[in-house]
């Protein structure tokens, strides 16, 4: 039987937050700057009164300072050399960072393994650094949940504002996950997933699952004598595999709390109204809270 992960005894040091940062952000180019230092909302300089730009990857990095992680990768490709130099040895926000070149151009998924050698035996928090949501305790409570679960992931599920768009889960009362479906043309579902934690068991699966599919890509391209373009893995799709073979996967529902993806054109705009006080969701004059 599998225990589950005694958080306490690990301690917060155990805990890697894990950020891909390798997208071109294609849906809302061009853009002056890598998508993830686009700017939403302000920061209180400590000691020095006045307001600074806070880009919108910070709050994902305040969500993990919050729930104890001090050491977090960020995955990045080729040009967007504007991240390391923006946040440099992460003493900004108040942790370790530590920046991976991304290798494999097909995914997410691809771009977390680059972290693999350095995380393989540590609990991961990972998020998508192009998406606000709430709320910002989040990383604790998907943590207690795993501590408390005997479960290899634990996913953060919101109502979904456009199913066609998301990674619908399927959910029963214990909250276990019983399946993922990437953008389904129709659902009843109503929850998606936008961030998680997750044990070893699922970084090795992960790791295996992508080397097997990179093969079949080799295999396949060898075949037709050309190589087409590869549409890009999800680490939904990864979720869902690990699911088939029989990795116990939970959700924590937010029923409450609110999203908003900047990487589309409409969140994009959404984003400059809502810091301009033009929507509903709640501001500061320091930073934007939902």
């Amino acid at each position: 039987m599998r225990e589950g992960v005694n958080l306490q005894n690990s301690g917060p040091k155990d805990i890697v937050g894990l950020i891909p940062a390798g997208g071109v952000g294609s849906r809302i180019a061009p853009l002056p700057m890598s998508k993830e230092l686009f700017p939403i909302g302000f920061q209180a300089m400590k000691g020095k009164g006045v307001l600074k730009p806070k880009v919108v990857s910070h709050y994902l990095l305040d969500k993990f300072a919050k729930a104890g992680i001090r050491k977090t990768f960020i995955i990045i490709r080729h040009g967007k050399w504007d991240i390391p130099a923006y946040y440099r040895d992460g003493a900004s926000v108040n942790m370790h960072l530590g920046y991976l070149m991304m290798k494999d151009p097909f995914g997410p998924p691809f771009t977390l393994d680059q972290a693999y050698p350095f995380v393989q035996n540590q609990i991961v928090a990972f998020g998508f650094p192009d998406i606000l949501f709430g709320p910002e305790d989040v990383f604790q409570q998907l943590l207690r949940r795993l501590s408390s679960e005997q479960s290899d992931v634990i996913l953060a599920l919101y109502k979904a504002h456009n199913p066609q768009m998301m990674d619908m889960v399927d959910i029963r009362g214990n909250g276990k996950v019983h399946g993922i479906y990437l953008k389904p043309s129709k659902t009843n579902l109503k929850l998606a997933w936008l961030c998680a934690v997750w044990t070893p068991v699922f970084t090795d699966f992960m790791h295996k699952f992508l080397q097997i599919y990179k093969k079949n890509i080799v295999k396949r391209d060898e075949a037709n004598k050309k190589t087409k373009k590869q549409k890009d893995l999800t680490v939904g799709a990864v979720l869902q595999a690990g699911i088939k073979k029989g990795l116990k996967v939970y959700g924590v529902t937010f029923p409450k709390a609110k999203y908003l993806d900047i990487g589309t054109p409409q969140g994009l705009l959404a984003s400059v109204k809502m810091v301009g006080g033009q929507m509903s969701f709640r501001s500061t004059p320091e930073r934007v809270v939902f």
